[in-house]
């Protein structure tokens, strides 16, 4: 019913990168598809950004924050345990009460929130639900691993999900391939910070304690993306019912431009279809990519109210989840 976004004030260039592993502009270009990205300043925490979001998507559905029955928030990057982030959202919006919960999918977050939420309004627990994707992943990289300190950004995205006369959110094909659970970690638990297990953790360079951090095999992931991301795309599209012709819009994941570019032609998209390439100057903002790019697109004119768009994501876990949606 609505969508809104909210990107920290800060942009960070590659150059700003640089200062801190041995590549250059091109090699991160060239590789990722990423010229720049946004990181949260103290005061846009984690909370902070899913409320600025979900305000938007909340005016942008024409519904009041009264109305809402549940807060889903997928995120891998807020730090406290319990309570949920959700029940601190819910209340800063003037939600009332509703069932508020945290979700950790990772990148296919949202797409796990998105079907979630179309459940609890089918069965009727939900009237209006809050879905947001939130990541603070500047919070998680290692500034001196190669591999990945050009690769995150931080951010929100939020939709309202509620009831219509025709279904506006297709089946969901979604699953995990648990066995490449380590391609994508962290590199250390919490609990290793308890007295006692210090001895346990990385070090860096001068003997301090290094704050865990997102590693990833690079090439094992991009080869899975390339390679079954797109059967699990096609198979979302059978299931809705449609072909690729059909579309107006294709809003994966932003993980990688090239992922993208051989997504697009794996599937055979046609010239038609608008293809979400926010990763340029957002970053990977995990659960929060999906949404992100999708306010962009409706922001810009790229994509329309009403348009048919197949949206995927996938990640740790590893995990995925795409579905066909009618934009709002």
């Amino acid at each position: 019913m609505g969508v809104g976004g909210y990107r920290p004030v800060q942009v960070v260039p590659n150059e700003e990168i640089l200062k801190h592993i041995d590549s250059s502009d091109e090699w991160i270009r060239s590789r990722s598809g990423i010229a720049t990205r946004h990181w949260a300043g103290p005061d846009e925490t984690v909370a902070a950004m899913s409320v600025e979001a979900a305000g938007k998507a909340i005016a942008d559905a024409g519904i009041t924050a009264e109305q809402i029955d549940a807060v889903i928030i997928s995120t891998v990057s807020h730090f406290m345990q319990t309570p949920s982030v959700a029940t601190e959202i819910a209340h800063a919006l003037g939600a009332g009460k509703p069932a508020a919960f945290d979700i950790s999918a990772a990148c296919a977050g949202f797409g796990y929130g998105l079907t979630l939420a179309k459940g609890l309004v089918v069965e009727g627990s939900a009237s209006h639900v809050l879905v947001v994707g939130v990541e603070r992943l500047s919070d998680l990289t290692d500034m001196t691993d190669r591999a990945t300190a050009f690769l995150f950004g931080d951010g929100a995205g939020a939709v309202i999900v509620g009831p219509a006369e025709e279904p506006g959110i297709g089946p969901t094909i979604w699953g995990s391939e648990g066995d490449k659970n380590t391609t994508i970690k962290q590199t250390v638990g919490w609990d290793k910070f308890r007295v006692g297990d210090l001895g346990l953790l990385p070090l860096d360079e001068d003997g301090g304690i290094k704050f865990p951090a997102i590693t990833q095999e690079g090439q094992t992931v991009f080869r899975w993306a390339v390679y079954e991301m797109a059967k699990v795309a096609q198979q979302a599209l059978d299931a809705a019912g449609i072909t690729a012709d059909d579309l107006d819009v294709f809003i994966p994941h932003q993980a990688n431009m090239r992922i993208i570019d051989s997504m697009v032609k794996t599937l055979k998209l046609p010239e038609h279809v608008e293809v979400a390439r926010d990763i340029e100057t957002t970053g990977n903002t995990s659960a929060a990519s999906i949404p992100l790019a999708m306010e962009r697109m409706l922001a810009t004119g790229q994509a329309k109210s009403g348009d048919t768009a197949l949206v995927i994501g996938f990640g740790a876990g590893l995990v995925y989840a795409a579905t066909v949606v009618t934009l709002p």
